[in-house]
């Protein structure tokens, strides 16, 4: 199964506490931080939900 190579572009001062919560769980903590995790449909739909803050690259 493929990865997904995620990594957080803007911050997320200001942003909606739900998402917050969402990027952290992802795994990224710092600004400009990546992650690889399994493309899923739990991973893909967190991605979806912060994919204003957060560039996805196929692994």
């Amino acid at each position: 199964m493929a990865n997904l190579k995620i990594t957080l572009v803007k911050s997320t001062i200001g942003a909606v506490p739900k998402h917050k919560k969402t990027v952290e769980a992802l795994g990224l903590r710092k600004l400009n931080k990546t992650v690889e995790l399994p493309d899923n449909a739990a991973t893909r739909g967190m991605v979806k939900q912060v994919q204003h803050l957060v560039k996805v690259e196929e692994v």
